[in-house]
């Protein structure tokens, strides 16, 4: 599953309005950790389709999204359920936190 881009309005009718679970990475081209994690991140988006969507903002490009979202540090990656934050994790992490995080999440989303 590819990494969908955001923009402003794409992220209200993508991530906002959405029932679904949603793992948004906030990153910048300069920021080196943020390039990095970009192999990880769409990685996770292939092996974890079925249970969450994937996407990303480049905060230079969308600074009011990053701004809406209290985003003060990249790389960082905002968990998203029914168009609520839930969770979030900044900086770098190993995989493994990514993949923890989503599946917790599901879970309970389907759990009830």
């Amino acid at each position: 599953m590819a990494v969908k881009a955001l923009t402003q309005n794409s992220f209200t009718n993508d991530v906002l309005n959405s029932t679904a679970l949603y793992a948004v990475r906030f990153w910048a081209e300069w920021c080196g950790p943020c390039r990095a994690m970009k192999p990880l991140y769409e990685e996770l988006a292939g092996e974890l389709a079925n249970i969450a969507q994937f996407a990303e903002v480049d905060i230079d490009a969308n600074p009011e999204i990053a701004s809406a979202c209290g985003i003060t540090s990249i790389p960082a990656v905002v968990i998203f359920q029914a168009g609520n934050m839930v969770d979030h994790i900044v900086g770098l992490a190993p995989k493994s936190a990514y993949e923890a995080i989503l599946k917790d999440y599901a879970a309970a989303a389907a759990a009830g």
